[in-house]
């Protein structure tokens, strides 16, 4: 099949509006783990999105420890070369083997990167990753030039096909971009979490393509969450102990009941009016949606094609408002 797709900033790969999130599949084991996860269906799931027409994949090392990325790797090798999709991955978070459940350590050095790049390839199994970003902005003391120029320099090897950053803000946009063209950036977006709009405004005026990770806010926006729902979530499930499943639930279910109206009227799935949400916004290339089974897959497909009118951003709006549910601009243009 074939989905609409979008120029990724100036990397001269069209991407579909929707790419497949592999951080779930990662399983359990580790401090952001989605809890347990059965390998064959991930690789199903993956089969059966290219199948659609999805033609890329976000995934990174810190994802199940490296296993997001072997799965990923699993699943490219039952998929014919000439169909198999775009790779996005990440670096930068470095964690412990002997304590799996601790923070990573978000880490710039280039032997680190280097090291990473190197490992990546390994568990992917391909000879070039088309899209590598730093996860988070280093903590270890070394600069934002100094690990941007080791990105730009594997570019220049061809380790990479492009490169980006995910979670910067503004200023270290524009500090990167003196060094070097940030081809994409990855932020959080989502009808609850909005304030990456600034620095989305900030790619679409300088040819930086975007691709916004939890449009579906981890599921909340989905409308098949519920209070019974998250009490019954595993318990190394991290989202049994986020503020967006504890003490923000009632606005955010709230949020998701006004989504569920515009779905029910346009006949798509609650989680394709949240993705296609993000997708309204002026810079928005594509939206990074995970799924653990083929069958979540058709929940937000339709968000590829599905064009939310001016009414419905107003109405969507409007509940954020009222529900007072998250942060940040309430729509396109507000």
């Amino acid at each position: 099949m074939a989905l609409p797709t979008r120029p990724l900033g100036t990397t001269g790969m069209d991407i579909s509006r929707v790419g497949f999130g592999a951080w779930a599949i990662g399983g359990s084991g580790w401090r952001f783990a989605w809890g347990p996860q059965d390998d064959a269906e991930s690789v199903a799931a993956i089969r059966y999105a290219v199948e659609q027409g999805v033609n890329w994949i976000d995934t990174a090392a810190i994802y199940g420890l490296g296993h997001s990325e072997e799965v990923v790797g699993r699943a490219l090798k039952e998929i014919p070369e000439g169909d198999r999709p775009y790779v996005f991955t990440k670096c930068g978070n470095v964690w412990d083997p002997a304590d799996p459940s601790a923070q990573a350590r978000r880490v710039g050095a280039a032997d680190s990167i280097r090291r990473e790049v190197d490992d990546s390839l390994r568990r992917l199994g391909v000879e070039r990753i088309d899209l590598y970003q730093v996860h988070w902005p280093a903590q270890d003391g070394t600069p934002l030039e100094e690990y941007w120029q080791t990105m730009l320099a594997l570019k220049a090897e061809g380790k990479v096909r492009a490169v980006g950053l995910s979670n910067h803000d503004v200023g270290q946009l524009e500090t990167a971009e003196k060094l070097g063209h940030v081809d994409s950036l990855q932020p959080p977006f989502s009808a609850i979490h909005r304030s990456a709009a600034a620095e989305i405004e900030w790619c679409a005026a300088h040819g930086t393509g975007v691709i916004v990770y939890s449009p579906m806010q981890s599921g909340l926006l989905t409308g098949a969450f519920s209070r019974e729902r998250v009490a019954g979530l595993p318990d190394d499930d991290w989202r049994k102990r986020h503020p967006d499943f504890t003490t923000n639930l009632d606005a955010n279910l709230a949020l998701a009941g006004a989504l569920a109206a515009v779905a029910e009227r346009r006949g798509v799935p609650v989680a394709a009016v949240a993705v296609a949400w993000t997708l309204a916004w002026r810079g928005v290339t594509g939206a990074i949606v995970g799924a653990r089974r083929p069958d979540q897959i058709d929940g937000w497909l339709p968000a590829s094609s599905l064009e939310l009118t001016a009414e419905e951003l107003d109405e969507i709006a409007a509940a954020i408002e009222s529900t007072g549910a998250g942060e940040g601009p309430l729509s396109p243009g507000r």
